[in-house]
């Protein structure tokens, strides 16, 4: 079994990060800001694509981006936290399946994160942003994970908390399970998935039982 993992709201709450470091770009550029509520249902998509629907200019949007990563950089590992049960659901699911990470974060960034809590060595592949041309919810980078790992007679999971990690997961043709430890509510995500848990431990140990059942 593969199970691909997304980070936000999945396996990581780094919106406290995510909010000072718009506001701070915001800041930085003399922009009115939007308010909290209209960045974090904006979360999961890409950061120009967040930004341009808070209204900015389609041409100045990599400016933005750019100071947002700036700041987002010094504060990300100290004003992000592992969501409840995270770490034990990552190292219960890499003892029966291959793990990996498919995010619309910047990589570079989600790597730096994991190894902070010493979860990287448990995935064997990590998509951010910059690894692909087309993010979620294109199937591009769940296709772009799996080139990476042996999937010959092999289930694969895709495990999110967002409608975009669903149909992603839908156009990748994968299964997908959704957790409501996130940003999308009940009702938004049963129009993607029947498969709806509490949380990332909840998806894997579905996954486990699953996995017994069959062998």
């Amino acid at each position: 079994m593969i199970i691909l993992f997304d980070l936000d709201g999945t396996l990581i709450d780094s919106t406290e990060a995510i909010l000072e470091s718009f506001h701070h770009s915001l800041d930085a550029h003399n922009h009115s800001h939007p308010s909290d509520e209209a960045i974090k249902a904006l979360i999961g998509y890409p950061l120009d694509v967040m930004f341009t629907s808070l209204g900015i200019d389609e041409m100045k949007v990599w400016s933005f981006v750019t100071t947002y990563k700036e700041h987002y950089r010094k504060i990300s590992t100290k004003k992000t936290i592992l969501l409840e049960f995270a770490k034990e659901a990552v190292v219960n699911a890499s003892k029966f399946a291959t793990l990996g990470i498919v995010t619309t974060k910047t990589g570079k960034y989600s790597r730096i994160l994991m190894e902070h809590f010493e979860l990287m060595d448990y995935f064997e592949v990590l998509i951010g942003r910059e690894d692909v041309e087309n993010p979620k919810p294109h199937r591009e980078p769940i296709l772009k994970a799996l080139v990476e790992l042996d999937t010959q007679g092999k289930e694969i999971w895709m495990v999110g908390d967002t409608k975009l990690d669903l149909m992603c997961a839908q156009n990748a043709e994968v299964n997908s399970i959704a957790v409501l430890s996130g940003y999308d509510d009940l009702k938004t995500l049963e129009k993607y998935t029947h498969i709806i848990v509490k949380d990332a431990l909840k998806a894997v140990q579905y996954l486990k039982n699953r996995q017994i059942s069959h062998t």
